[in-house]
């Protein structure tokens, strides 16, 4: 005999739970109890939003379900943030959310709230577990259920008295993982296409890759001299200094790049679902019949042809596409070889940093010294905002997994994100990057990182401004600023107060010591950057946006 919550926990372990992050609740008290006599670690979080961030980085950087507990009412609508990131990003989450009493359901109980209609359009799976026997069954068909087909987020609700019921019930056993593999005529095919072609283009996306995976994928780009680009914030698929990579598909896109893949014959979209911002608003490859032919590759065949009408459309997993792809070969030398070799190049040249810009820090620098001194390993956290452009633009991933950002464009995911991939790759250095109106979203998870001992480096962007809006309302109502304007705090006492280290950069010649000393000192940091406003854009101010108009 065993009780719902002691079931629960049996079912995390044998489907492989290393760590689950959560911020505590009355309503599934049975739950920590038996964590207590668990090897899983329980990351305890400061807000259920930045909780559910970071099960949404463990399920980007892992390709397993990141799990999440939080307690009914405003702690599930606080972790909602989190789960619209899995939902659109397409990462594996389980959420576990207490519930109230059964007897009480249907009364508005205190903090009760209809989940099924609350996470309904944002979950693949919403699921609430009345008779403690099924815990088995349903928490493990969560399993199967994140990360099957599109990989995404699934609501496990608890009511809090069958978590106490003792009930008998059958040993749980691990999800099944359901693998989907392109047939031959699919591949012949795409040769075919391949052979044909003489303007090609593959975008690489999505999730659940492998780092072999990855390899095998870059081998058959490199035995078709195919020029590549990544998805929007999907840039750790590729390394940036392969001969054959031109550039990320994303806000803000090389013009020269966007030009090619217009003037394409062939685009190849392989794992992602290339959505708004990726395709710029759907003029890259128009919705619904693409200029181009089209061949997309994707693991839930309700994607395909959903938004786009494909020439070839192969419903498979970006692991067995890849391993495939990696077998076929060219019958002769690619014709648009030269063609990959000048995009290759004008990426080199679009990824190079300015020399100078307004205020007394000048960004450009500071990349340029990021890029000499991060090892080649690094994982840079980051939320959204125009901030992010200086990283996204001018830092060069060369690993896999060096990326943790949210392609939903949500704001306060950084520190969240940089806490769960220090926990899970401790060797490697993570920079969370964060603008100062980002950072307060979640940033009281610093403390989390101070608490676990996960000494992630924080920079910090201040321009006293939320930049990407300012910088819309500046180009659509010039001179009418309303709205957009912060006080911030001494961020880097701040990091002091919450027992880390902490940094003030006003200078550029400041920054390199400055992080270097964040770097030495051992524990979490923040190295708060005094941006001046206009400092908006690599190539923009914000003077030049409202004179413009």
């Amino acid at each position: 005999m065993k009780t719902g919550g002691q079931l629960v926990v049996d079912c995390l372990e044998a489907n492989g739970v290393e760590r689950l992050y959560s911020v505590p609740g009355e309503s599934y008290l049975a739950v920590l109890d038996a964590l207590h006599d668990s090897k899983i670690e329980n990351v305890v979080c400061r807000q259920e939003g930045g909780a559910a961030m970071m099960a949404d980085c463990e399920g980007r950087l892992t390709g397993k379900p990141g799990v999440c507990f939080v307690t009914r009412g405003p702690g599930a609508t606080n972790a909602s943030a989190g789960i619209h990131i899995a939902r659109q990003d397409s990462n594996p989450v389980i959420l576990f959310v207490g519930q109230v009493a059964r007897g009480n359901l249907e009364r508005e109980a205190f903090q009760e709230v209809d989940y099924r209609a609350f996470f309904g359009t944002m979950a693949k799976w919403v699921v609430q577990i009345d008779d403690a026997a099924r815990v088995p069954e349903l928490v493990t068909r969560a399993f199967a259920v994140a990360t099957s087909g599109r990989p995404g987020p699934v609501v496990v609700v608890l009511p809090e008295d069958m978590l106490t019921d003792a009930v008998e019930a059958p040993t749980p056993l691990p999800f099944i993982a359901v693998e989907t593999r392109p047939g031959r005529p699919e591949m012949d095919r795409l040769v075919e296409l391949l052979e044909a072609a003489e303007r090609p283009f593959l975008v690489l996306g999505g999730t659940r890759w492998t780092e072999e995976a990855v390899s095998q994928v870059c081998a058959g780009i490199s035995r078709w001299r195919l020029p590549v680009g990544c998805s929007f914030r999907r840039q750790t698929l590729c390394d940036q200094l392969h001969d054959c990579y031109a550039g990320d598909i994303g806000i803000g896109a090389n013009p020269k790049l966007a030009a090619y893949i217009k003037q394409s014959d062939l685009v190849i979209l392989v794992g992602c679902r290339f959505g708004e911002m990726p395709s710029a608003d759907y003029t890259l490859v128009k919705s619904p019949y693409p200029d181009q032919k089209l061949v997309h590759i994707f693991p839930d065949p309700e994607e395909l042809g959903r938004v786009y009408r494909p020439t070839l459309a192969i419903n498979a997993s970006n692991t067995a596409f890849a391993a495939a792809f990696a077998e076929t070969t060219p019958e002769a030398p690619p014709r648009w070889a030269n063609r990959t070799e000048e995009l290759h190049q004008s990426y080199l040249d679009w990824s190079t940093p300015p020399t100078d810009g307004p205020g007394a820090v000048k960004m450009g620098p500071v990349m340029a010294w990021l890029e000499d001194n991060l090892p080649e390993d690094v994982i840079i956290a980051n939320g959204a905002g125009n901030f992010a452009t200086w990283m996204h633009r001018f830092h060069r991933y060369r690993r896999f997994n060096g990326q943790a950002a949210p392609t939903s464009g949500s704001m306060g995911y950084g520190v969240p994100a940089g806490v769960a991939a220090k926990g899970i790759f401790p060797d490697r250095e993570v920079v969370v990057w964060a603008g100062d109106g980002d950072f307060l979203m979640n940033g009281q998870e610093f403390a989390t990182a101070v608490q676990y001992g996960r000494p992630i480096i924080v920079v910090i962007l201040n321009n006293g401004i939320y930049g990407t809006i300012r910088m819309h309302q500046e180009r659509d109502y010039p001179g009418r600023v309303s709205g957009t304007t912060l006080t911030n705090p001494d961020f880097a006492a701040l990091a002091r107060a919450y027992g880390g280290h902490g940094e003030t950069v006003a200078t550029t010649d400041e920054f390199a010591p400055a992080f270097e000393r964040a770097r030495a000192s051992g524990r979490p940091a923040i190295v708060e950057v005094k941006l001046d406003p206009e400092a908006i854009t690599p190539t923009r101010t914000l003077t030049e946006i409202r004179e413009k108009r």
